[in-house]
């Protein structure tokens, strides 16, 4: 593992440079420039406190706060983003850069690495403006927020993996790319992002235990819902989950990084 990891290390500028590019070709010619990467979210994060705190009143159970529904749902949806955001983008990452991948010799790896470094990018000013919320309206949660640091990074881990996997698939099969946008789709209704996992019967509790998202998602709400410590021991199983695909995604790419760009 190292050995494929230590050439993205040395071509770190490079990466550094498409994630530069990335953000410059996204603003161009916007007379706002990059002031959009905090309007587009500050918007969200408003439409989602008055919709459901103002004007529908939503309450989640066992929680007083004006704002726990809107909490509970940015935490979801944010941290949903990150993860959805890694794994679509990773999963046509080789395909929208055959050009690059025929012309110049370069790590492959530093395209996986360089949606990563985009994705949280994107992620920690969301999350900033959302922090900078939590302040303002008394709700942030104190010491505990620093948990969220391990979720982030499993979600990162479990994430890019399976995009990588996605990835090298979505060359030889090209269905894998449509299949995936099906999937994420289901996927998200499937994890408790909308609702809490305390209205579901169960039965469909049972079921949705096998979504190693559930409680990685459940985590960070409680961090910033209820102000709760998550409980580790429930992300074993994503965590065991993430290691497996980690392994298994290196090998492939490893396996058949030779083959790609002769099927590019």
């Amino acid at each position: 593992m190292l050995a494929l990891l230590r050439p993205v290390w040395n071509y770190r500028g490079f990466v550094f440079g498409n994630v530069k590019r990335e953000f410059q070709s996204r603003y161009r010619n916007s007379l706002l420039g990059a002031a959009w990467i905090f309007f587009q979210p500050l918007a969200q994060i408003l439409v989602y406190t008055i919709v459901f705190s103002q004007i529908m009143h939503a309450k989640l159970p066992s929680v007083a706060s004006t704002f726990g529904y809107s909490i509970h749902l940015c935490a979801g949806i944010l941290t949903w983003g990150l993860f959805a955001e890694i794994t679509t983008r990773s999963q046509s990452m080789f395909l929208e850069n055959a050009n690059l991948l025929k012309k110049l010799n370069f790590p492959r790896l530093c395209l996986p690495v360089t949606i990563v470094a985009i994705g949280l990018l994107n992620f920690s000013i969301v999350f900033g403006l959302f922090t900078i919320f939590l302040v303002v309206t008394g709700n942030f949660p104190g010491l505990v927020f620093v948990s969220l640091v391990p979720l982030i990074a499993l979600l990162v881990v479990f994430g890019a993996s399976l995009g990588l996997i996605l990835g090298v698939l979505n060359v030889f099969f090209r269905d894998v790319g449509q299949l995936f946008g099906i999937v994420i789709t289901f996927w998200f209704w499937l994890t408790p992002i909308v609702y809490p996992v305390a209205i579901l019967p169960e039965r469909v509790k049972q079921i949705i235990a096998f979504n190693p998202m559930v409680n990685l998602v459940e985590g960070v709400q409680g961090v910033l819902v209820q102000g709760e410590w998550p409980r580790f021991q429930g992300l074993v199983y994503t965590a065991v989950l993430a290691i497996g695909l980690s392994m298994l995604g290196l090998r492939l790419f490893r396996n058949r990084v030779g083959e790609m760009v002769d099927e590019l």
